[in-house]
């Protein structure tokens, strides 16, 4: 699968410390590898949008929708407490 990320996944990364940036790159290539792999924790965010959630780590989370063999990032933010 390839990846995209929209104009607000790549504005969000950019704000992102350096350790989020770093773990989302990671989880990114799990993400391309396996979409069940265990530390994403991916699943259905938004039935009716087609959006998915997964973690980058324990406090951040990217949500993405699956088209064809792309996976289009759409946000990056940090996991509400």
């Amino acid at each position: 699968m390839k990846i995209v990320l929209s104009d607000c996944a790549i504005e969000a990364l950019k704000d992102a410390p350096p350790h989020v940036r770093r773990a989302f790159q990671k989880q990114l290539r799990l993400l391309a590898a396996n979409l069940q792999y265990p530390s994403l924790h991916a699943k259905k965010y938004d039935e009716g949008g087609d959006l998915w959630q997964a973690r980058v780590n324990k406090s951040w989370r990217f949500f993405f929708t699956i088209t064809h063999d792309f996976y289009r990032i759409e946000d990056v933010t940090p996991h509400p407490k």
